[in-house]
């Protein structure tokens, strides 16, 4: 009789702990960040996770639009500051669609590289690069100019050759291939 409640104890531990074990995985799941309503993986690249961020679709597509989903899906890293749609919706009116038009590849390409940067930047190293440097440093972009990154308390913040600004509204979210940080307004060499 004690040998089968022991047998019995131990099955029910073992059923307790594969239960754990098969939740584990969706708790992981719970800790990636939301962006645009879908869940970013840490294991999938910039371009797998940002295509599946409704407030990205305007992003993704001049994306598509420049020729640039291999470069963004390759090995990198790359830290990428990523415009909402909103913050394209802040562009005089037909800016976008001019845009994705095939003749101005080239202008798009330079625009949208001006918002990446080679190698992983959290925020936390944002953060120091700045402290560093008296509250701001420059970084140079893939595009080839260089923006500016400031913080004012725990916010951080990005300024384009023009002097406009954009918030980093969500920090951190970390791909295979690097780390998006999205933010509310674009940025122009």
């Amino acid at each position: 009789m004690i040998r089968i409640r022991s047998s019995v104890a131990t099955r029910a531990a073992l059923a307790l702990a594969l239960t754990l074990g098969a939740a584990a995985p969706t708790a992981a799941l719970a800790k990636n960040p939301m962006v645009g309503g879908a869940p970013m993986y840490a294991s999938k690249t910039i371009v797998e996770n940002a295509v599946n961020s409704k407030d990205h679709t305007t992003l993704v597509a001049a994306v598509k639009a420049a020729g640039l989903v291999d470069t963004l899906n390759g090995p990198g890293p790359f830290t990428v500051f990523a415009p909402t749609n909103a913050a394209f919706a802040k562009l005089p009116a037909g800016t976008v669609e001019t845009l994705v038009q095939p003749q101005n590849k080239a202008t798009l390409t330079g625009i949208l590289t001006y918002h990446v940067v080679p190698g992983t930047y959290t925020a936390k190293d944002l953060m120091a690069l700045a402290k560093k440097n008296g509250g701001e440093a420059s970084l140079k972009t893939v595009q080839g100019e260089p923006l500016t990154v400031q913080t004012r308390g725990k916010k951080v913040f990005v300024i384009d050759a023009k002097g406009n600004t954009a918030t980093v509204t969500v920090a951190n979210v970390m791909q295979s291939n690097g780390v998006i940080h999205v933010i509310n307004g674009v940025l122009q060499p």
